[in-house]
């Protein structure tokens, strides 16, 4: 049987219905609408299974919106919502989009973390109950920052160890500038946690050299990734359409396929596929998800 694969990590967005102000300068090439029909092409050309819709900005229409688009829209398997964990009534938040006739499609949450002035944003005791409210309805929370957060992520991972946790983009190295410390150090902090942590080998084309990145500039992280999570707890994302500003959804797929040619054929498909569908629990995908 082939073993299916996952995109875990894209979005659609019209820069015009939201807070889409940073889509500027070096940015400007994606300013456009990005939906379904647009990313369809790469979907039927390389095979993939499914994908993982997550969110852009913090919004509760996007996220009403995007499980109306996972509804009706075959390859998206699941999505990373927003919602306010700060809100006393965020539970009632996540159970009425839940609730909803396209609930199913709900697998986590995520909030911009780099959006906040504080870094430890997510020690904040009522955003630690809003992830207490994630953690009961059980879905994911997508950790997404870069280097600067990772105290409060480790911090966060360890106190909430019934949480399923989803580090998106390998927390963003500097790729371009070569720079491995402390984000090596940091990370490896994880590794005790690897039992309900997962991490996306995703976005890291956009951390390095738009014009002259190649997949040996990727490497040295993917490889650190590795040894901190284990193919079992990595999987494969595109970070679509962001990643078109230095490269194609193409060249995403093509610089992991590179850095994991030293892994079995077992251990690609986990990262390409299984780890997402074990990590989310994407619904029906098991069975039938393309009948929906």
């Amino acid at each position: 049987m082939t073993s299916p694969i996952i995109d875990a990590h894209h979005h659609f967005w019209d820069p015009d219905r939201g807070d889409y102000d940073w889509i500027s300068g070096p940015f400007q090439p994606i300013r456009r609408i990005f939906g379904p029909e647009d990313l369809a092409p790469s979907i039927a050309e390389f095979g993939i299974a499914g994908t993982v819709l997550v969110q852009t900005w913090h919004s509760l229409d996007e996220s009403w919106d995007y499980l109306a688009i996972a509804d009706r829209t075959p390859f998206v398997a699941g999505v990373v919502a927003w919602v306010d964990l700060t809100d006393p009534n965020v539970d009632q938040t996540l159970a009425a989009l839940r609730a909803s006739v396209a609930g199913k499609w709900l697998v986590g949450i995520r909030h911009l973390l780099h959006l906040e002035a504080d870094a430890d944003w997510l020690l904040r005791s009522d955003v630690r109950r809003g992830l207490s409210a994630v953690a009961e309805a059980g879905l994911v929370y997508d950790l997404v920052g870069n280097t600067t957060h990772l105290p409060a992520m480790l911090r966060t991972v360890t106190d909430f160890p019934t949480l399923r946790f989803v580090l998106d983009h390998i927390a963003k190295p500097d790729i371009k500038g070569a720079v491995r410390e402390p984000w090596t150090t940091l990370m490896r902090g994880f590794s005790p946690h690897r039992n309900h942590v997962w991490c996306k080998l995703s976005g890291m084309i956009t951390e390095a050299d738009w014009e002259n990145w190649s997949p040996d500039d990727l490497r040295p992280y993917v490889l650190e990734a590795l040894d901190i999570f284990g193919p079992d707890r990595c999987m494969f994302g595109t970070d679509w359409p962001v990643c078109l500003v230095a490269g194609s959804y193409a060249q995403v797929i093509g610089a992991l396929r590179s850095c994991l040619t030293e892994l079995n054929e077992t251990q690609r498909n986990q990262i390409f596929g299984r780890s997402a569908i074990e990590a989310y629990n994407l619904p029906d995908f098991r069975n039938d998800h393309t009948s929906k």
